[in-house]
């Protein structure tokens, strides 16, 4: 006998079911989600915040993370998302005075600090909460008083990199 539906009041949720057919409904679908990397390192100027320009994509499930023109990620649906950004530098040496930006809409909502940049670099991931055209870019400032280069991914899509992905409505 197939069941189509379930009263709410029918079910003890502390038991546990094994379903054999396909359950639909259930959970919450993570997409759009999207990773990039550098292909090569960047060079940032000193003082300068800078638009890191993650340029190759390992996936993006809808088409939309722009790799190739404004490098920036653009829900196309509303929700709440987990953005994640890591960059290391290319030499190993630490550097002074360096911050991680996520830009949304052109406008700075959240950086990471640090005070010495050395070769593990800075990992920062936030929650925001977007409308469908919202987009959302990483850039990198610092103060060391030359230029310094983000790691590019030689054959490593870990080192440098811009990801996100839905979390929920």
């Amino acid at each position: 006998m197939a069941i189509d539906k379930i009263q709410s009041e029918s079910i003890n949720l502390a038991d546990n079911f094994a379903f054999t057919g396909t359950v639909t409904g259930a959970g919450e679908s993570n997409v759009p989600a999207f990773y990039a990397y550098l292909s090569s390192s960047q060079d940032i100027n000193d003082s300068t915040n800078t638009k890191v320009q993650f340029n190759t994509e390992l996936f993006d499930t809808n088409n939309t993370y722009d790799n190739s023109t404004n490098y920036r990620f653009t829900p196309g649906v509303a929700g709440k998302y987990v953005i994640t950004i890591q960059m290391l530098n290319t030499t190993g040496t630490d550097y002074d005075n360096f911050r991680v930006n996520l830009k949304k809409n052109g406008s700075e909502i959240v950086q990471g600090r640090g005070a010495n940049f050395n070769g593990d670099g800075i990992c920062y991931s936030t929650i925001v909460i977007a409308d469908a055209d919202d987009y959302f870019e990483a850039f990198f400032y610092h103060t060391r008083g030359s230029s310094i280069a983000v790691a590019g991914n030689t054959g490593d899509p870990q080192l440098s990199f811009f990801s996100g992905y839905k979390l929920t409505d």
